[in-house]
């Protein structure tokens, strides 16, 4: 047995299983140390309940049966592309067909001779019996089970034991990785656990080594439900123990109290508002102002619903800041988004204090002469408000006192983007961070646990509303001409409208913002609807005779996109044909329609903030979803989703039951495969909350963990160097 050292979770996988074997599950998985590997938790359980033997099977009942190959044939289907391989067990008293759908690789292990332990439910194919991609093991040659009876105690102990199922891939299957985690686990001594006694105790948890041994070598359900229980609650206490540390030590960085004054900047602002602010976005606004005013940076998330508000609550951090000299940057991911809030922010500030302030911008694309003064009002401070998209984060942008930094729909932001603007602060800038995709309390809590959350729940009065419907073509083909006739109503009206679709034209996707990638099994199979091709087809429309249909899209110049929502904001444009470059602060109150095509290639989130530019001002709007995505897919459950809800947390929260939650820490935050194992954010908020308190109860006394090696420990393995970086510039 190989002698693992005094961190055996750290121990290369090589050192125990060899280097061919730790190779393959590296290639595969990406783990390299016995720690990451045990980690890799099963899937789920294949509860094998009591053997049954071949000649009793019923039709739709779930066995397992433990038997011997009998022949095994691969043939080419007819109907469609593939093969199907049928393999014939027996044990003695029946016969049973294993049949397997393009798996012809499964003929290495699946020999006449061998015998395992096979599960799965039976069907009927043409009179013959069968079980359709089962799951099963086979024993090795020298295992006493492969020559046992199969009703002896041995056998039907085994038989009753969950099985294990692992994800895989093709070159790595599930029992051979069950192989693996037993041989690993042969050589584990005792491991310390992360989790205090007092909580283990309070909370009945199986100790760490326990629980690996249960999660993966069950003997009854009960044994992986304890080890699940207990895992899952290490990975909640040990993700919020470091963005509690973070937060800690963010706390410990010095910045520049920024204050507002009797008769200053803000109050004149505050004064020439026409409207009085929500009691939302009063609250929002205190408590951004009681961290301005303190002796550490403010790091604060706002969210609320799309035309709550919040970029006027950031106008009025952005002032409080100018009160004292500094400035404010504040970025945005689009040159359209960015270009919208700089006219708001000078119509917000009236021209006396927009001359005081000299709000300015800077974009990739402006001219040299454009770009040259925005740098200089920047470099020089004569601008204490400065707007723009990533060109902000330029080595040749600097700011004569940068004293708040405004990161407007952080999502689209990667990490070492914000850290690049955050950075050009002499002393460190406040940070506030804008999302218009409302966050579950937890999820808050876990992916934005070093920042300080604030909500705006209510909306301004003088909204409308909007009504949400869905098209459902694949049901209603008929429907589609409807559309476009309800369009024709409003515009009868005076009112203008959004047509929404996934890319421009057939070979270019939408750079500025692409649709949520659908699931392998529920992808579309058709094309997608283009914003060129549609707005073609609408203006040979008799319905919409005489209308004036522009398109906005991402690959058209800033100057273009500028001058069509310009004319389209002042009514000089009937109808806008756009890509999701519209998704994010666009304000024309007079638009009152939207239809959105092929609806089911977009997320939940996506949708509701799209749905968020109609319904402004004082008319109502209608939000057709138009889908040919069919019942029961996970693209039609989105779309249905967004149309029976106008609650953005609420969606959120159902965004979040139909799709893995992304990377928590690191810059795989985006995408990708999650970093969360056991951990649901929504399903075990309860248990979140309670990790969260129990890290703060350790770190308020011990911030550096000295009297808690084993929760050091395991933070480090948790964070490597690019995991901690992320918590650091978050």
């Amino acid at each position: 047995m190989p002698d693992l050292g005094p961190a055996p979770l750290d121990a290369r996988l090589a050192n125990v299983l060899g280097g061919r074997t730790a190779n393959a599950i590296e290639k595969a998985f990406g783990y390299r140390t016995v720690g990451e590997f045990l980690e890799h938790a099963p899937r789920r359980y294949a509860e094998r309940g009591a053997l049954t033997a071949l000649d009793s099977l019923a039709i739709g009942e779930s066995v397992t049966i433990v038997a011997e190959v009998v022949d095994v044939r691969e043939r080419t289907m007819r109907a469609r592309r593939g093969s199907i391989l049928e393999a014939k067990i027996g044990d003695g008293k029946g016969l049973l067909t294993l049949t397997f759908f393009n798996q012809g690789w499964r003929t290495k292990d699946l020999v006449p001779g061998a015998r395992g332990i096979f599960s799965g439910k039976v069907g009927d194919y043409r009179g013959a019996r069968q079980l359709a991609h089962p799951d099963y093991e086979l024993f090795d040659r020298d295992d006493p089970r492969a020559t046992a009876d199969p009703e002896s105690e041995e056998a039907i102990r085994f038989s009753r034991q969950p099985i294990p199922i692992y994800p895989a891939t093709s070159t790595l299957t599930s029992w051979q990785i069950a192989k693996s985690i037993a041989i690993v686990l042969d050589t584990l001594p005792d491991v310390p656990d992360p989790i205090p006694a007092r909580v283990r105790n309070r909370l009945d948890l199986v100790p760490f080594r326990r629980a690996l041994e249960l999660l993966h070598r069950p003997e009854k359900v009960a044994d992986f439900k304890r080890a699940q229980d207990a895992l899952r609650y290490r990975e909640a206490f040990v993700l919020q123990t470091a963005l509690v540390q973070r937060r800690i030590a963010s706390r410990a960085t010095a910045a520049t109290s920024r204050s507002a004054s009797p008769g200053g900047i803000l109050e004149r602002f505050d004064a020439t508002l026409p409207f009085t602010l929500t009691d939302d976005q009063q609250a929002v606004g205190a408590e951004i102002a009681h961290d301005l005013a303190g002796d550490w940076p403010m790091h604060r998330l706002v969210q609320g619903e799309v035309g709550s508000g919040k970029t006027l609550v950031a106008i009025r951090a952005m002032l409080t800041v100018a009160e004292s000299g500094g400035q404010s940057a504040l970025i945005a991911p689009t040159e359209v988004l960015a270009a919208q809030h700089l006219r708001s922010i000078v119509k917000f500030l009236g021209p006396d204090l927009a001359a005081e302030l000299r709000p300015v911008i800077l974009t990739g694309s402006q001219s040299t002469d454009e770009r040259r003064r925005a740098l200089l009002a920047a470099a020089s401070g004569s601008s204490r408000l400065v707007v723009g998209t990533h060109a902000l984060l330029g080595d040749r942008v600097d700011f004569a006192e940068l004293g708040l930094v405004v990161v407007d729909e952080q999502h689209r932001f990667g990490v070492e983007q914000r850290e690049a603007l955050r950075t050009k602060g002499a002393t460190p800038p406040h940070v506030l961070v804008l999302t218009a995709t409302p966050i579950p309390r937890t999820v808050a809590m876990t992916v934005f646990g070093d920042l300080d959350v604030s909500t705006i729940t209510g909306l301004p009065s003088g909204r409308a509303g909007v009504e949400t419907f869905t098209v459902p073509l694949a049901e209603h083909p008929g429907w589609e001409s409807r559309i476009w006739t309800r369009m024709a109503e409003e515009l009868s009206a005076g009112r203008q409208a959004f047509v929404v679709c996934p890319a421009i034209d057939d070979a270019h996707a939408e750079d500025d913002g692409e649709p949520e990638p659908e699931t392998e099994d529920d992808a579309p199979k058709r094309l997608p609807a283009t914003v060129l091709a549609t707005a073609e087809r609408m203006r040979a429309m008799p319905v919409l005779d005489g209308r004036s249909i522009a398109v906005l899209h991402g690959r058209m110049t800033a100057e273009e996109k500028d001058r069509v929502m310009t004319s389209f904001a002042a009514g000089g444009i009937d109808v806008l044909v756009a890509t999701t470059v519209i998704e994010v602060g666009v304000d024309v109150p007079n638009a009152s329609m939207m239809a959105v095509l092929d609806a089911d290639r977009f997320g939940v989130s996506q949708l509701h903030q799209l749905r968020g530019r109609i319904g402004r001002g004082q008319y109502a709007g209608v939000c057709l979803l138009v889908t040919g995505a069919e019942l029961e897919t996970t693209s039609r459950e989105r779309v249905d989703a967004v149309s029976a809800s106008d609650d953005g947390f609420e969606l959120a929260r159902v965004d979040l039951e139909l799709r893995r939650e992304g990377d928590v820490l690191g810059e795989r935050q985006s995408g990708g495969r999650s970093s969360l194992n056991l951990l649901r954010v929504v399903e075990h908020a309860d248990l979140i909350v309670d990790a969260r308190e129990e890290a703060e109860h350790v770190l308020e006394p011990d911030p550096q963990l000295e009297g808690h090696p084993a929760l050091r420990e395991a933070l480090a393995r948790r964070l490597d160097e690019s995991d901690a970086a992320f918590l650091g510039k978050n």
